[in-house]
């Protein structure tokens, strides 16, 4: 059996997939891509994401990038694990949607939080600061999205009974927040959601591997 290898570094992008790797249980390597050093910018790791981005998915003779699409490609590759609906049914494409909703709304405006200067001129400390802020805002209107969510899905998970790989990527993106005015666990339905999130053991394997301290989420 061919084992995958996950690049990675803490509290990065590279969580989801790592914890969808933990909740499947099947053997996985762990490639520290140490950030500090640049190394994600390397000649040898530009060649597995030439956009320098972490995390990437070695699996055999494929290499994969982008978050969700690793993701996707875990549930898919192990249907076992029940993390994702069947194909071609209604809960599917709603999985679709959410999936493309946390990638593609919540996570990028949670960069645009996160990286402010990347979208005003050099030196402009006051702009940054305003993208900043209207960028918190804007994320606090998201989780108010999932908040509605997890009370119309009449139960413990994202998408209701089923836990998906959305539970891992929203778990992340939601731990991005905990340093925010508003974090994701005041928000009451969150708030609990992350507590079960974080009592599954492959989340507390996440946590100890990757060395995660206080606050968690």
């Amino acid at each position: 059996m061919t084992i995958k290898k996950l690049f990675y570094y803490p509290s990065n992008a590279s969580m989801a997939p790592h914890i969808v790797l933990e909740e499947i249980g099947q053997p996985f390597g762990l490639m520290l891509v140490d950030r500090t050093q640049n190394e994600h910018k390397s000649t040898e790791y530009l060649r597995l994401n030439p956009n320098g981005l972490i995390p990437v998915l070695v699996d055999g003779d494929m290499v994969l990038y982008e978050t969700a699409a690793i993701c996707l490609h875990l549930a898919d590759t192990h249907p076992e694990s029940r993390m994702a609906p069947r194909l071609a049914t209604p809960e599917r494409a709603d999985f679709y949607k959410w999936l493309m909703w946390l990638t593609n709304t919540l996570q990028t405006a949670l960069i645009v939080y996160f990286y402010p200067e990347r979208w005003v001129d050099a030196d402009n400390a006051l702009g940054a600061n305003q993208v900043q802020a209207h960028a918190e805002s804007k994320i606090g209107t998201l989780l108010d999205q999932l908040e509605s969510q997890l009370q119309s899905s009449d139960g413990p998970w994202l998408l209701g009974e089923q836990y998906t790989i959305l539970d891992p990527y929203a778990f992340m993106l939601c731990r991005w927040t905990r340093g925010f005015t508003k974090p994701a666990r005041v928000w009451p339905l969150l708030g609990q959601y992350l507590q079960r999130m974080l009592a599954r053991p492959a989340i507390q394997r996440v946590i100890k591997t990757e060395g995660l301290a206080a606050p968690l989420v």
